[in-house]
């Protein structure tokens, strides 16, 4: 297939296109700035302007652009940048869709497990409502301006959980659990839904020749407390476990992020992934920690 590939440059999407081209496959990404190898193309998705004749040309598109979350405490500033990066990305191409005369066969854009807000004592799966919160908000304006894209065009909405990988949430982690600094953060209790990042990026490339489309949910199979995750990763570097972050800190020190990032309870299941015969490599946090070390 020749992929086209938003948000390339990022932890999810450099292991995806580097999957993507050991599969056989034609990858192309987007950037923003002027192409520097004969695989990218520029755009400007704050300013809606994309070569159409690149989308006319793709088998399927992969939209993994957005602002990141993990740059705390969220200020205004940047509770704005979060959401209209998202849109501006994914209204942009989609809008690029419909002006084609050949539409891209599949549309796989990024989304969140964020969707379903905090929902403690529930196990939660696509068929799940949508919750409360300014990332509930964010996921759910996000994923109607992905399915603004043509009808004949299949579109799928990936709601990732914490990504275990040389990146991203575990950037900071990672160097705080090698120095005996990660312990339990408000009790632990509540669930973190994860997935290691070779899984995500495999579960990506399986959806884009799968006959599945909507919501699916990309969290490992097995779901995992914030004190499992934290364990598997203190574990992992042998380095103890046991420097509480009480809640409050959490809280005062972070705001609206640490609540919907680091509080919220949401036991995540991947129903249509395993439903439409996905293998997970990395099937436990244990697995998906023991990978990220040997890789570190």
């Amino acid at each position: 297939m020749r992929v086209l590939v938003a948000g390339a440059s990022g932890l999810i999407g450099t292991e995806l296109v580097r999957r993507l081209r050991a599969e056989g496959h034609d990858v192309l990404r987007l950037v923003r700035r002027e192409p520097r190898s004969q695989d990218e193309r520029t755009w400007a998705p704050s300013a809606r302007i994309i070569d159409i004749g690149l989308l006319d040309e793709a088998d399927a598109v992969v939209n993994l652009a957005g602002a990141s979350l993990n740059r705390l405490p969220w200020t205004p500033a940047h509770r704005r940048r979060i959401l209209a990066s998202r849109l501006e990305a994914t209204g942009t191409l989609a809008d690029g869709m419909r002006q084609t005369s050949s539409p891209p066969t599949v549309f796989v854009s990024g989304s969140a497990v964020g969707y379903y807000g905090d929902r403690p004592g529930q196990t939660l799966t696509e068929s799940s409502a949508k919750g409360t919160g300014f990332l509930s908000d964010v996921v759910d304006a996000w994923e109607r301006a992905a399915h603004l894209a043509p009808q004949s065009t299949r579109v799928v909405t990936v709601r990732t959980g914490v990504v275990i990988g040389r990146g991203g949430a575990m950037a900071p982690l990672l160097p705080l659990a090698r120095a005996g600094l990660v312990g339990p953060i408000a009790g632990g209790r509540q669930h973190w839904p994860w997935v290691s990042l070779r899984d995500e990026a495999a579960a990506i490339a399986h959806l884009l020749t799968s006959t599945l489309s909507g919501p699916v949910n990309v969290v490992g199979p097995e779901p995992a407390t914030a004190a499992d995750v934290l364990r598997a990763l203190t574990a992992a570097v042998h380095r103890p476990y046991g420097l509480p972050l009480p809640r409050a800190a959490v809280s005062l020190g972070l705001g609206e992020a640490g609540r919907e990032l680091l509080l919220a309870d949401q036991r995540v299941l991947p129903q249509r992934l395993l439903d439409d015969g996905f293998v997970f490599r990395d099937a436990t946090v244990q697995d998906a920690m023991a990978q990220l070390v040997s890789a570190a």
